[in-house]
């Protein structure tokens, strides 16, 4: 063979593996898309390579408003009834989370997220006379930090599959306080739905498939939130059991939308605060905690692909339950609203 054959053949194999390589690198599931990341309110919904780093920023608002009990509205005069001093009228709650993603390989991502809370609650509270009265708390702090990491399992024929394991610790406080018409001048601690942290450390259990056409993607998402042990007021927070699963549309290089449907199972809180009186108030009530869920939600994502803020995405959520069913007499449910910006280097 002499020696311009033998470049011949080094050329056809060269280029053999170059196609596919190609065609290997097109069949894989794609992040570097609109739609390459999930809903902006589902967290760990993706994998980066070794030494990718992004950052990002969220603010949820959630609401609730007016009261049930089960399935059912009832009025606060019902739940004034039934023994309970003070009732709850609505709670707005927001929440900022930051958190960063890096890639120490090409199967292995660690995760790190911190929020800050802001908790208000508006309540009606029942007087000798017959008479109602309202009045408001508030409470505010850092919640708890969460550490974990990701772990690719498969990504291939457009579709990937990866774990998560979460580790949150329990930094944000339980016994933030403020002042009552009962305890004026002085604070008192508030309720459960009111704290800022669950005061034990938990685990977020999850696994995560994804799949993509050229224009479509879906996932979904199997989570579970574990407690573990009880806090320092002697309770502790009911796990958590959730499937998410989305669907999205490209309909360019720069923008998707998507439609999310999650079904959510929620124990109720295990164990009493001593310092709380069951019967002062709904909230203080252990009974009327946890409850099941479906929700849906309607957003968009814009992927900035080029120029000096190229890698950039903007993404936003409507969302609202479809269908509530919480344990014993609690607030209903409202609109949640979820702003988010991440940037990957």
């Amino acid at each position: 063979m002499n020696s311009h054959s033998i470049k011949m053949m080094v050329i056809a194999m060269l280029l053999s593996l170059t196609i596919n390589a190609q065609k290997t690198e097109d069949n894989l599931w794609k992040s570097g898309r609109p739609d390459g990341h999930a809903p902006i309110s589902v967290m760990g919904d993706h994998y980066h390579s070794k030494g990718d780093v992004m950052f990002s920023y969220r603010f949820m608002r959630m609401n609730m408003e007016n009261l049930l009990q089960g399935t059912s509205e009832i009025t606060n005069a019902q739940a004034h009834n039934k023994g309970y001093m003070v009732t709850p009228l609505t709670m707005p709650m927001n929440m900022h989370m930051l958190g960063v993603m890096y890639g120490i390989s090409n199967r292995f991502t660690l995760v790190a997220m911190a929020m800050y809370i802001e908790n208000e609650m508006d309540l009606q509270m029942r007087i000798p006379t017959g008479m109602t009265r309202e009045f408001s708390t508030s409470s505010a702090g850092f919640g708890d930090v969460k550490i974990g990491v990701l772990y690719k399992i498969l990504n291939k024929k457009s579709q990937s599959l990866h774990a998560q394991l979460n580790l949150s610790i329990p930094t944000g406080k339980i016994n933030a306080e403020d002042v009552t018409p009962m305890s004026a001048p002085n604070a008192i601690q508030l309720p459960y739905p009111m704290q800022i942290g669950s005061g034990t450390f938990d685990s977020d259990l999850a696994i995560t498939y994804l799949g993509q056409t050229e224009l479509v993607s879906w996932g979904s998402q199997l989570k579970s939130t574990l407690r573990f042990g009880e806090n320092n007021d002697t309770y502790v927070l009911g796990n958590r059991y959730g499937l998410n699963t989305w669907f999205a549309y490209k309909t360019s290089e720069w923008l998707s939308f998507s439609a999310r449907l999650e079904g959510l199972v929620v124990e109720s809180i295990d164990g009493v605060n001593p310092s709380l009186n069951p019967m002062m108030v709904t909230t203080a009530d252990t009974k009327n905690s946890g409850g099941k869920y479906v929700n849906s939600g309607l957003g968009f994502n814009i992927l900035i692909p080029n120029g000096t803020l190229k890698g950039v995405r903007f993404g936003f959520e409507y969302a609202y339950p479809i269908y509530q069913n919480p344990n014993g007499i609690q607030l209903k449910q409202q609109e949640t609203l979820t702003f988010g910006v991440q940037y990957s280097l």
